[in-house]
């Protein structure tokens, strides 16, 4: 990937992070944009990325408190 392109990705990852983050429950963001960043790169749609997104957080944050 060039830098461009993960410029890009970034800054939409960062775009769908911040309504989440607003309610979301303490997390990393990093999880958020690594999960993100790797939909996009498989063909998912910026919306559907950024759900993707939000469970694998959500379900990384089941484990370590479950």
């Amino acid at each position: 990937m060039d830098v461009e392109t993960l410029t890009g990705l970034l800054r939409e990852a960062e775009e769908h992070h911040g309504p989440y983050e607003a309610s979301a429950p303490k997390h990393n963001w990093s999880g958020f944009y690594a999960a993100y960043i790797v939909a996009r790169e498989n063909g998912s749609t910026p919306d559907k990325a950024a759900k993707d997104a939000v469970l694998r957080v959500e379900g990384a944050l089941d484990r370590t408190q479950g």
